[in-house]
């Protein structure tokens, strides 16, 4: 679990500028994928290759037929797609961590001019306390970032798919590839196990799918009622200045009539 470390606590500091959604993933992402892969799939896995075992002798055979059933690990499968997930969070948290930089530097040039605000531009993103609030560029990094996570998820369900060609470990593989000199039959070690855990993990991949694609949703409703909401505290104000106006040209069209009226008398 030490060569994760890193990772958690890098990701454990994207928490606090994240949607509740995004904390839920967080959450899946340490408790259900990085644990379970660092505490248990590693074990069930380390014995993979010398617990192949083959129906021959011949060289190279066992080793062909090993090669050609699983191109990749399932673990450093697993473990590939889950720093390429991570990928655009910790992009995301560069970005975060770059803006608050640059207003605390503008807090600071507040500090030093005397509390004058005219001389200084004001903190757009954080507060006080350095909370990150999500909107205008942030927002737009967020989402993306959501976006890009979607798709590498999909893509390495597919990809799963594609590489292995099953999602249950089957108890046996056929090979008749060259050194193999016939068919030979090779068979797996704990295939019941190994499929639980695949499906497990397959499973935890389709779930952050739908928690990212909640958190979308949620966030472009949450923006378009933040619009309405604007657009109806504004009306009333919008209607007061056009009455205003109205009122003003009435009173100024009277006037010059009345004037208009006197000096022709």
């Amino acid at each position: 679990m030490g060569e994760w470390s890193f990772l958690s606590q890098l990701l454990d500091k994207v928490q606090s500028h994240s949607t509740a959604f995004g904390k839920v993933w967080m959450i899946i992402l340490f408790l259900f994928r990085i644990f379970i892969l660092a505490a248990g799939v590693e074990k069930v896995w380390k014995d993979e290759q010398s617990s192949f075992k083959c129906n021959t002798k011949t060289v190279g055979c066992r080793n062909l037929c090993y090669d050609h059933s699983f191109p990749i690990s399932h673990t450093r499968f697993w473990v590939l797609q889950i720093l390429t997930v991570s990928t655009p969070t910790l992009v995301y948290l560069g970005h975060v961590l770059m803006v608050i930089r640059r207003e605390n530097k503008l807090r600071r040039k507040q500090t030093l001019k005397g509390g004058h605000v005219s001389l200084v531009k004001l903190p757009k993103y954080t507060d006080e306390r350095g909370k990150v609030q999500l909107k205008g560029v942030l927002m737009v990094s967020y989402v993306i970032q959501l976006v890009v996570k979607i798709l590498l998820e999909v893509a390495f369900i597919t990809g799963h798919f594609y590489v292995y060609g099953f999602f249950l470990m089957p108890k046996k593989v056929s090979c008749d590839h060259y050194p193999c000199r016939h068919i030979n039959h090779c068979f797996i070690s704990r295939p019941t196990e190994k499929s639980i855990f695949i499906l497990f993990m397959v499973a935890m991949a389709g779930l952050s799918v739908i928690l990212n694609i909640v958190e979308l949703l949620h966030l472009v409703v949450s923006k378009a009622r933040q619009r309405r909401r604007r657009k109806s505290s504004l009306e009333p104000v919008e209607l007061n200045l056009k009455e205003e106006k109205i009122h003003k040209k009435q009173f100024s069209s009277g006037f010059y009539d009345t004037a208009g009226e006197k000096a022709g008398d």
